[in-house]
C-alpha cells in the first residue's frame, strides 16, 4: 500500500503557466466589493451540469463552481476535496480520505455524493455525452454500466463512510489523478439535481436550486445574456478566493466583446479577434498566447457517398496549407499533420508529435500535385463533375477566416467548388452530433494527459465521434492502450493514429494555442494545462 499525503503530479514537456501569479503580489485586495467582468467567448453554455457538459464554455464555469477530488493548477494536480489517498501495490484500489467540507447550501459533503455523482454519469439513462470516457478509467464494471449490460451497483465505486471512498480498478490506469480532477468527476447534490423540471441539467441553468461545492455558485442565469458568478462561503478554501461577484457576458462576436474590453467593460476576454492577434502579440502585455493540448479539424461525413473514397478524402486533406492558415493568426499555432499535438510524452519520454511524425501531409503547400494525382484517380480531374457541397462552421470570425481560406484552396487547387454556412453554437453542436452536414468544422481538447484522451473520440459508437468513423483494427488498438500500459500501451496508440491518419476521415489543420486578453487589475488567474480558467485565487485591483 502506497500513501499519498501531498499531491505533486506535474505534467512532463509543459511550462506550468500561472498566469499573473506573481505580478502584484505586494497588493492586497480592497475592502470593496470585489467584481469581475468576463465574456465567455459563446452565445452561452448548453448545458453547466457536470455530468452533462461537453464543451469548453461550459467547463469553465464548471471549473469555478466546483471542486472535484482533486484541481489542477499551473500544471500540478493537487488537492481538492481528497486531503490524501492510499494506492494499493498493485494499482488497483485508490482510497481517498476526503476533507470535512460543505455544498453552498451549508450541508455536508460526503463521499456518498462522490458515488451519487459518479454513478449518475455513468448510467446509460442519464445520456451523458461523455460517458465513453469511463471505459478509459480502467473502473470495474464503468463501461459495461454504461452500455447497460451491467448494474450500477457492481460498479467499483463505494464510500467506505462518509469521508472515504474508494475506487476499484480492472487494470492499472497511470493517468487517473490527472483524469479525476476533469469536470466530468465533479460531485453532484443528488436533491438538487432531482429538484428540477424539465430536461436532464436543468437543475444547473436554475440559479434557486444550483448547488456546487467550489469557489463560487451560480446567482442568476439570462438566456443569450449572462450570468453571474458569487463567492461560495462555504467552499473548503473560502478565505483564498478573492473575487465577490463574477459577470459573465455571452458574447459570440470576438470584435464586440474586444470594443468592450477596450472600453474598459471587461476584465477578462476569452475570444480575441483573429486580426487583432498580430499587433496585440507584439504590443500589449495584456495579452496572451499560450500553448492547449488539442486540435483543430474538419470531419468528413463517412455516411456519405461523396467521401467513401479514401483518396478523396487524402485529396482534400493534402491540398490544404496548414503554415498559411496558422501564419495568419500569427499567435503560435502549430500545423498538424496528425491528431496528437506537442506535449505529450510517450514512456521513453519522447514527445508523441514528433515521433509519430506528418504522415505525408506536407504542413505547407508542397502537397499540391499529390492532391491532384489522387483527385484524378479518383475519377475527378481537376475537380471536373466533382458534387458541389457545404463546409460548415459554428459561428466565430475565426472559424470564418479558416473556412473561407480552406475554400480558396480547394478551389485553386482541386478546381472543386464549395459553400460556406455557419451556425449557432448551440444548434451546431446538435447539427454536427446528427449527422446531418457534409463536411464540418471539428475541435478537441484532451481530457487527460495521455494521448488516449484524443485518440479515444474516434472509436466506433463514441459519442464525439462526428465523421461516424468505423475501423475494427483502430477500435482494437485503442481497446489495447486501454488495457495495458508503459511500452505496450503506447505502441497501440502509435498504430491507432497510423491507421487513423491513413484512413482519413477527418482533415487536421492545427494545433491549438490559447489567447485572451486579460486586465492588469485582475491578478492571480490561473490556466489549466487542459484549458480551463480557474478564478478561485484570483483577485481585482482597482485604481
Amino acid at each position: 500500500m502506497r500513501r499519498f499525503i501531498v499531491l505533486a503530479l506535474v505534467f512532463a514537456f509543459l511550462t506550468p503557466m500561472a498566469i499573473l501569479a506573481s505580478a502584484g503580489e505586494e497588493d492586497t485586495a480592497p475592502a470593496e466589493l470585489a467584481v469581475m467582468n468576463w465574456s465567455l467567448g459563446t452565445a452561452g453554455p448548453k448545458t453547466m451540469d457536470p455530468g452533462l457538459n461537453g464543451a469548453s464554455d461550459g467547463g469553465d464555469i464548471i471549473s469555478n463552481t466546483f471542486e472535484g477530488l482533486f484541481r489542477e493548477r499551473s500544471g500540478e494536480v493537487i488537492p481538492g476535496i481528497a486531503e490524501s489517498y492510499d494506492l494499493s501495490d498493485d494499482g488497483l484500489v485508490y482510497t481517498f480520505h476526503l476533507r470535512e467540507s460543505k455544498w453552498s447550501d451549508g450541508s455536508p459533503l460526503t463521499a456518498h455524493d462522490f458515488v451519487y455523482g459518479w454513478k449518475r454519469a455513468i448510467d446509460p439513462a442519464t445520456a451523458s455525452e461523455y460517458g465513453w470516457l469511463w471505459h478509459y478509467t480502467n473502473v470495474v464494471g464503468s463501461e459495461e454500466a454504461n452500455a447497460g449490460e451491467a448494474d450500477l451497483e457492481d460498479v467499483g465505486i463505494r464510500a467506505v463512510d462518509d469521508y472515504t471512498f474508494e475506487v476499484i480498478l480492472k487494470s492499472p490506469a497511470d493517468y487517473f489523478a490527472s483524469l479525476s480532477s476533469f469536470y466530468h468527476f465533479m460531485p453532484v447534490k443528488q436533491s438538487s439535481v432531482e429538484h428540477a423540471d424539465g430536461a436532464e441539467g436543468a437543475w444547473a441553468q436554475k440559479p434557486d436550486i444550483f448547488v456546487s461545492n467550489g469557489p463560487f455558485v451560480l446567482t442568476s442565469y439570462t438566456i443569450g445574456g449572462g450570468l453571474t458568478l458569487e463567492k461560495n462561503p462555504y467552499y473548503w478554501a473560502a478565505d483564498e478566493v478573492g473575487i465577490d461577484v463574477i459577470n459573465v457576458k455571452f458574447i459570440d462576436v470576438a470584435s464586440t466583446a474586444y470594443t468592450a474590453y477596450q472600453a474598459g467593460e471587461l476584465d477578462f476576454l476569452s475570444d480575441v479577434p483573429p486580426a487583432e492577434i498580430p499587433r496585440l502579440l507584439a504590443e500589449n502585455p495584456e495579452f496572451y498566447a499560450l500553448p492547449l493540448l488539442g486540435t483543430y479539424y474538419y470531419n468528413f461525413n463517412m455516411d456519405l457517398d461523396l467521401f467513401a473514397d479514401s483518396r478523396v478524402r487524402r485529396a482534400l486533406a493534402y491540398s490544404i496549407d496548414r503554415k498559411a492558415i496558422t501564419e495568419v493568426f500569427g499567435d503560435g499555432r502549430v500545423p498538424a499533420g496528425g491528431f496528437i499535438p506537442p506535449g505529450m510524452p510517450d514512456e521513453q519520454g519522447r514527445d508523441f508529435f514528433e515521433t509519430a511524425g506528418t504522415y505525408g501531409i506536407s504542413l505547407d503547400d508542397s502537397s499540391y500535385d499529390l492532391a491532384k494525382d489522387l483527385l484524378a484517380e479518383a475519377g475527378y480531374p481537376n475537380g471536373a463533375d466533382f458534387p458541389e457541397f457545404v463546409l460548415m462552421y459554428n459561428t466565430s470570425e475565426g472559424h470564418q477566416l479558416i473556412a473561407e481560406m480552406v475554400q480558396e484552396m480547394w478551389k485553386t487547387n482541386l478546381g472543386i467548388e464549395c459553400t460556406l454556412e455557419n451556425q449557432e453554437w448551440a444548434v451546431f453542436q446538435d447539427t454536427r452530433k446528427e449527422g446531418d452536414y457534409e463536411i464540418a468544422r471539428g475541435g478537441w481538447l484532451t481530457d487527460f494527459l495521455d494521448p488516449m484522451g484524443l485518440l479515444a473520440i474516434f472509436v466506433d459508437g463514441n459519442t464525439y465521434n462526428d465523421p461516424n468513423y468505423n475501423n475494427p483494427a483502430y477500435n482494437s488498438a485503442m481497446a489495447t492502450a486501454s488495457a495495458t500500459s508503459g511500452a505496450d500501451h503506447f505502441d497501440a496508440l502509435y498504430e491507432a493514429q497510423d491507421l487513423l491518419m491513413n484512413d482519413m476521415p477527418i482533415i487536421p489543420v492545427y494545433h491549438y494555442t490559447d489567447t485572451f486578453l486579460s486586465s492588469p487589475q485582475l491578478q492571480g488567474v490561473d490556466r489549466s494545462m487542459l484549458g480551463s480558467m480557474d478564478f478561485s485565487r484570483a483577485y481585482m485591483v482597482r485604481n
